[in-house]
Protein backbone atom coordinates (compact mmCIF):
# COMPACT_ATOMS: atom_id res chain seq x y z
CA UNK A 1 0.00 0.00 0.00
CA UNK A 2 2.81 2.40 0.89
CA UNK A 3 4.56 1.66 -2.40
CA UNK A 4 1.35 2.34 -4.31
CA UNK A 5 0.83 5.68 -2.58
CA UNK A 6 4.46 6.62 -3.21
CA UNK A 7 4.09 5.84 -6.92
CA UNK A 8 0.95 7.97 -7.12
CA UNK A 9 2.64 10.85 -5.29
CA UNK A 10 5.72 10.79 -7.52
CA UNK A 11 3.60 10.68 -10.64
CA UNK A 12 1.47 13.60 -9.47
CA UNK A 13 4.63 15.59 -8.77
CA UNK A 14 5.87 14.83 -12.27
CA UNK A 15 2.62 16.16 -13.74
CA UNK A 16 3.34 19.54 -12.13
CA UNK A 17 7.11 19.75 -12.55
CA UNK A 18 7.85 18.36 -16.00
CA UNK A 19 6.11 21.04 -18.08
CA UNK A 20 8.50 23.65 -16.71
CA UNK A 21 11.53 21.62 -17.82
CA UNK A 22 10.05 21.11 -21.29
CA UNK A 23 10.01 24.87 -21.87
CA UNK A 24 13.64 25.53 -20.93
CA UNK A 25 15.12 24.87 -24.37
CA UNK A 26 14.62 26.82 -27.59
CA UNK A 27 11.52 25.61 -29.44
CA UNK A 28 11.58 24.49 -33.08
CA UNK A 29 9.31 26.16 -35.67
CA UNK A 30 5.66 25.15 -35.67
CA UNK A 31 4.77 22.45 -38.24
CA UNK A 32 3.66 18.82 -38.64
CA UNK A 33 0.33 17.05 -38.21
CA UNK A 34 0.26 17.01 -34.40
CA UNK A 35 -1.01 20.42 -33.24
CA UNK A 36 0.43 22.13 -36.36
CA UNK A 37 0.47 25.63 -34.87
CA UNK A 38 2.77 24.55 -32.03
CA UNK A 39 6.54 23.95 -32.19
CA UNK A 40 8.25 20.69 -31.20
CA UNK A 41 9.12 20.89 -27.51
CA UNK A 42 5.95 22.70 -26.46
CA UNK A 43 3.18 21.05 -24.46
CA UNK A 44 -0.38 21.20 -23.19
CA UNK A 45 -2.38 20.27 -20.13
CA UNK A 46 -5.38 18.14 -21.03
CA UNK A 47 -8.57 16.65 -19.55
CA UNK A 48 -10.07 13.43 -20.96
CA UNK A 49 -13.52 11.98 -20.25
CA UNK A 50 -14.97 8.73 -21.56
CA UNK A 51 -18.15 6.67 -21.29
CA UNK A 52 -18.87 3.27 -22.81
CA UNK A 53 -19.76 -0.40 -22.46
CA UNK A 54 -17.73 -2.76 -20.29
CA UNK A 55 -17.14 -6.51 -20.25
CA UNK A 56 -15.80 -7.81 -16.96
CA UNK A 57 -14.73 -11.09 -15.36
CA UNK A 58 -13.60 -12.30 -11.95
CA UNK A 59 -11.57 -15.28 -13.20
CA UNK A 60 -8.81 -13.57 -15.22
CA UNK A 61 -10.81 -13.90 -18.42
CA UNK A 62 -12.21 -11.13 -20.56
CA UNK A 63 -15.91 -11.56 -19.84
CA UNK A 64 -18.86 -13.87 -19.73
CA UNK A 65 -18.74 -14.21 -23.51
CA UNK A 66 -15.53 -12.69 -24.79
CA UNK A 67 -16.07 -13.88 -28.35
CA UNK A 68 -19.11 -11.65 -28.93
CA UNK A 69 -19.12 -8.04 -27.78
CA UNK A 70 -22.65 -6.69 -28.29
CA UNK A 71 -23.13 -3.09 -27.11
CA UNK A 72 -26.92 -3.39 -27.10
CA UNK A 73 -27.16 -6.67 -25.19
CA UNK A 74 -27.19 -6.31 -21.41
CA UNK A 75 -25.52 -9.62 -20.63
CA UNK A 76 -24.13 -9.97 -17.13
CA UNK A 77 -20.69 -8.38 -17.03
CA UNK A 78 -21.53 -5.76 -19.68
CA UNK A 79 -22.46 -2.45 -18.18
CA UNK A 80 -21.89 1.27 -18.53
CA UNK A 81 -18.47 2.52 -17.43
CA UNK A 82 -16.82 5.91 -17.36
CA UNK A 83 -13.50 7.57 -16.63
CA UNK A 84 -11.91 10.97 -16.06
CA UNK A 85 -8.21 11.63 -16.68
CA UNK A 86 -5.95 14.68 -16.58
CA UNK A 87 -2.34 15.17 -17.53
CA UNK A 88 0.27 16.88 -19.67
CA UNK A 89 1.43 15.99 -23.19
CA UNK A 90 4.48 17.25 -25.09
CA UNK A 91 4.93 17.62 -28.82
CA UNK A 92 8.07 15.50 -29.24
CA UNK A 93 7.98 15.23 -33.04
CA UNK A 94 6.25 16.78 -36.02
CA UNK A 95 3.45 14.22 -35.81
CA UNK A 96 3.91 12.78 -32.30
CA UNK A 97 2.82 13.72 -28.78
CA UNK A 98 3.84 11.91 -25.57
CA UNK A 99 2.52 12.57 -22.07
CA UNK A 100 1.71 11.47 -18.52
CA UNK A 101 -1.72 11.02 -16.97
CA UNK A 102 -3.53 10.55 -13.66
CA UNK A 103 -7.19 9.62 -13.36
CA UNK A 104 -10.08 7.52 -12.05
CA UNK A 105 -12.29 4.94 -13.74
CA UNK A 106 -15.44 3.06 -12.82
CA UNK A 107 -16.11 -0.03 -14.93
CA UNK A 108 -19.79 -0.69 -14.40
CA UNK A 109 -21.11 0.17 -10.93
CA UNK A 110 -23.67 2.76 -12.03
CA UNK A 111 -26.93 2.14 -13.87
CA UNK A 112 -27.89 5.49 -15.38
CA UNK A 113 -31.37 4.38 -16.50
CA UNK A 114 -32.37 4.04 -12.85
CA UNK A 115 -32.57 7.84 -12.76
CA UNK A 116 -36.01 7.36 -14.29
CA UNK A 117 -37.29 4.80 -11.77
CA UNK A 118 -37.17 4.10 -8.05
CA UNK A 119 -34.06 1.88 -8.11
CA UNK A 120 -30.60 2.97 -6.99
CA UNK A 121 -28.26 4.44 -9.61
CA UNK A 122 -25.24 3.29 -7.60
CA UNK A 123 -25.14 -0.53 -7.88
CA UNK A 124 -21.76 -1.15 -6.22
CA UNK A 125 -23.12 -3.35 -3.42
CA UNK A 126 -24.65 -5.79 -5.92
CA UNK A 127 -22.70 -5.28 -9.14
CA UNK A 128 -19.24 -5.07 -7.58
CA UNK A 129 -17.50 -3.96 -10.78
CA UNK A 130 -13.89 -2.79 -10.78
CA UNK A 131 -13.11 0.85 -10.08
CA UNK A 132 -10.03 2.73 -8.95
CA UNK A 133 -7.19 5.17 -9.61
CA UNK A 134 -4.71 4.99 -12.45
CA UNK A 135 -1.42 6.65 -13.35
CA UNK A 136 0.49 6.13 -16.58
CA UNK A 137 1.72 7.43 -19.91
CA UNK A 138 -0.01 8.18 -23.20
CA UNK A 139 0.91 8.91 -26.79
CA UNK A 140 -0.65 10.19 -29.99
CA UNK A 141 0.46 10.13 -33.60
CA UNK A 142 -1.43 12.26 -36.10
CA UNK A 143 -1.69 10.77 -39.58
CA UNK A 144 -3.38 14.02 -40.66
CA UNK A 145 -3.76 17.35 -38.83
CA UNK A 146 -7.15 16.06 -37.58
CA UNK A 147 -6.94 12.26 -37.55
CA UNK A 148 -4.93 10.57 -34.78
CA UNK A 149 -4.09 7.15 -33.35
CA UNK A 150 -3.56 6.90 -29.59
CA UNK A 151 -2.21 4.50 -26.96
CA UNK A 152 -1.96 4.54 -23.18
CA UNK A 153 -0.92 2.31 -20.31
CA UNK A 154 0.24 2.24 -16.71
CA UNK A 155 -0.56 1.28 -13.13
CA UNK A 156 -4.11 0.64 -11.91
CA UNK A 157 -5.04 0.44 -8.20
CA UNK A 158 -8.33 -1.45 -7.82
CA UNK A 159 -10.92 -0.98 -5.10
CA UNK A 160 -11.67 -3.61 -2.48
CA UNK A 161 -15.48 -3.14 -2.10
CA UNK A 162 -15.25 -3.82 1.64
CA UNK A 163 -13.32 -7.08 1.11
CA UNK A 164 -16.21 -8.73 -0.73
CA UNK A 165 -15.46 -10.00 -4.24
CA UNK A 166 -16.94 -13.46 -4.31
CA UNK A 167 -20.28 -14.30 -5.87
CA UNK A 168 -23.17 -15.84 -3.90
CA UNK A 169 -21.77 -19.36 -4.32
CA UNK A 170 -18.47 -18.35 -2.75
CA UNK A 171 -20.29 -16.74 0.13
CA UNK A 172 -22.40 -19.88 0.66
CA UNK A 173 -19.16 -21.88 0.87
CA UNK A 174 -17.83 -19.57 3.57
CA UNK A 175 -15.23 -17.86 1.39
CA UNK A 176 -14.26 -14.19 1.39
CA UNK A 177 -11.81 -12.22 -0.71
CA UNK A 178 -10.29 -8.80 -1.19
CA UNK A 179 -8.24 -6.85 1.30
CA UNK A 180 -6.47 -3.52 1.45
CA UNK A 181 -3.07 -4.76 0.25
CA UNK A 182 -1.96 -6.32 -3.02
CA UNK A 183 -4.55 -4.59 -5.16
CA UNK A 184 -2.11 -3.33 -7.80
CA UNK A 185 -2.53 -4.06 -11.48
CA UNK A 186 -2.17 -2.52 -14.90
CA UNK A 187 -4.15 -1.02 -17.75
CA UNK A 188 -3.53 -0.50 -21.46
CA UNK A 189 -5.53 0.86 -24.36
CA UNK A 190 -5.59 1.94 -27.99
CA UNK A 191 -7.86 4.27 -29.90
CA UNK A 192 -8.45 6.62 -32.79
CA UNK A 193 -10.20 9.93 -33.18
CA UNK A 194 -10.56 13.34 -34.75
CA UNK A 195 -9.33 16.72 -33.56
CA UNK A 196 -12.17 19.17 -34.18
CA UNK A 197 -9.82 22.02 -33.26
CA UNK A 198 -6.35 22.13 -31.69
CA UNK A 199 -8.09 22.31 -28.30
CA UNK A 200 -10.94 19.80 -28.71
CA UNK A 201 -10.89 16.19 -29.91
CA UNK A 202 -13.30 13.22 -29.92
CA UNK A 203 -12.64 9.53 -30.49
CA UNK A 204 -13.29 5.85 -29.81
CA UNK A 205 -11.07 3.91 -27.42
CA UNK A 206 -10.62 0.38 -26.09
CA UNK A 207 -9.04 -0.03 -22.63
CA UNK A 208 -8.27 -3.22 -20.69
CA UNK A 209 -7.79 -3.33 -16.91
CA UNK A 210 -6.39 -6.25 -14.92
CA UNK A 211 -5.79 -6.26 -11.19
CA UNK A 212 -5.19 -8.53 -8.22
CA UNK A 213 -7.99 -7.99 -5.73
CA UNK A 214 -6.63 -9.88 -2.75
CA UNK A 215 -6.43 -13.47 -1.55
CA UNK A 216 -9.36 -15.88 -1.23
CA UNK A 217 -9.83 -16.89 2.41
CA UNK A 218 -11.69 -19.80 3.99
CA UNK A 219 -13.45 -18.08 6.87
CA UNK A 220 -13.70 -21.28 8.95
CA UNK A 221 -10.06 -22.41 8.74
CA UNK A 222 -8.31 -19.13 7.91
CA UNK A 223 -6.49 -20.78 4.99
CA UNK A 224 -5.67 -18.39 2.15
CA UNK A 225 -5.18 -19.30 -1.51
CA UNK A 226 -3.65 -17.42 -4.43
CA UNK A 227 -4.68 -13.90 -5.35
CA UNK A 228 -8.01 -13.41 -7.03
CA UNK A 229 -7.57 -11.82 -10.46
CA UNK A 230 -10.16 -9.60 -12.09
CA UNK A 231 -10.19 -8.03 -15.53
CA UNK A 232 -12.48 -5.68 -17.42
CA UNK A 233 -12.45 -4.18 -20.89
CA UNK A 234 -14.30 -1.06 -21.98
CA UNK A 235 -15.07 0.30 -25.44
CA UNK A 236 -15.95 3.96 -25.08
CA UNK A 237 -16.50 7.32 -26.67
CA UNK A 238 -13.90 9.84 -25.53
CA UNK A 239 -13.59 13.58 -25.46
CA UNK A 240 -10.50 15.68 -24.77
CA UNK A 241 -9.90 19.34 -24.05
CA UNK A 242 -6.36 20.74 -24.29
CA UNK A 243 -5.40 23.99 -22.57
Amino acid sequence: MKKSLLALALSATALVALPAFAQDGAAAPASGNYLPSQPVGSGNWFIDANVGRTNGNGNSGFGSNGGSFNFLHGEKGRRTGYGLTGGYRWKVGQDLGLGVELGYTDLGNFRVKNVFNSQDVNQRTTTNALRGWLVGVNGRINLMPQWYLSARGGYFHGNDNHNNYNNSLGQDLGLSSGGNSGRGGWYAGIGTGWDITEHVGVGVHYDYFKVSTGKIKDNATGVETSDLKRSTGIVSLTGEYRF
